[in-house]
């Protein structure tokens, strides 16, 4: 049985960690409530451009456009989102884990080859990848350091134009979307080429008319739609981040508070045996002086 020092340290660890994880729980509830704002508000916008992108990639019978340019899959680019620190549960392993079966199902022959990237938004991807055999970007990680449009506008420049320029054939996001504070859904979107609109029965064709011409209009839009597609995913990772913080949080404060219980319980037992044995003591010493 531990003494009583011991249990009173651990009882004291145990309060400090609990108050950690307490502040840690409203610093997170305060900033998911930011981030989910941002978030809900970018989602109709960007699901509506989404639309209009495979709109007009289906309009396009030929496939002359370099955005829905369909290569053979040689070189491929993964950007893989992640949080800048730990302490949210499975939120950034789930990521890794998808990742890795990606490189090992999908793309094992470019992955054999070292033709996959991997390109980083969050320290922990960052750290994760640099680790493995694979080719890393490491320009572009600190994204969530001052989270714009801006800063990852400059992202999606660098995908277009390295799609454009064909040093990748391939470009996929793989995020955390965030559902609500306890659930986050794995996403795995292709970023690049963009896929067509699925042809569904009964679906009129859609039919554009360019103002003032369609080069000019391709030229101007679907620059600014990919940046967009590409802000939303980020967002959608920052806010399931907060989320999945809250929540593991949440749970460590209540596991905390069990553990309390727990040692709260040995102690007052422990204690109790100490008095018990002195009193025994005392006892056996009066017995002892009476029978002399």
């Amino acid at each position: 049985m531990p003494s009583l020092k011991e249990v009173k340290g651990r009882i004291t660890s145990v309060i400090s960690t609990q108050q950690i994880t307490k502040a840690m729980k409203m610093v997170a509830a305060a900033k998911l409530r930011k981030s989910q704002d941002r978030i809900m508000q970018m989602r109709p916008f960007a699901k509506k451009l989404s639309h209009l992108l495979q709109n007009l990639s289906s309009a396009d019978s030929q496939g002359q456009d370099w955005y829905n340019a369909v290569r053979e899959e040689k070189k491929i680019l993964l950007v893989v989102i992640s949080s800048d620190r730990g302490l949210c549960g499975s939120f950034n392993s789930s990521v890794f884990k998808a990742t890795l079966r990606l490189l090992n199902e999908k793309y094992a022959v470019q992955a054999t080859r070292r033709d996959v990237t991997i390109l980083p938004l969050g320290k922990k991807a960052l750290e994760f990848f640099s680790k493995r055999n694979l080719p890393v970007v490491d320009a572009y990680w600190n994204i969530f350091g001052n989270l714009s449009f801006e800063k990852s506008g400059e992202v999606a420049e660098f995908l277009m134009q390295g799609f454009q320029a064909g040093q990748f054939d391939r470009v996929e996001v793989v995020y955390n979307e965030f559902k609500n504070v306890a659930t986050q859904i794995l996403r795995t979107e292709q970023f690049l080429p963009i896929l067509p609109q699925p042809k569904q029965e009964k679906t009129p064709e859609v039919d554009y008319l360019y103002q003032p011409n369609r080069e000019e209009i391709i030229s101007g839009l679907i620059p600014k739609s990919l940046k967009v597609q590409l802000f939303k995913a980020v967002l959608d990772s920052n806010a399931a981040e907060n989320g999945a913080r809250m929540t593991a949080m949440d749970k460590a404060t209540d596991n905390a508070g069990e553990l309390l219980k727990d040692l709260k319980l040995t102690y007052n037992r422990t204690r109790q045996a100490a008095i018990t044995k002195e009193i025994l003591e005392i006892v056996a010493g009066a017995e002892a002086l009476k029978a002399s």
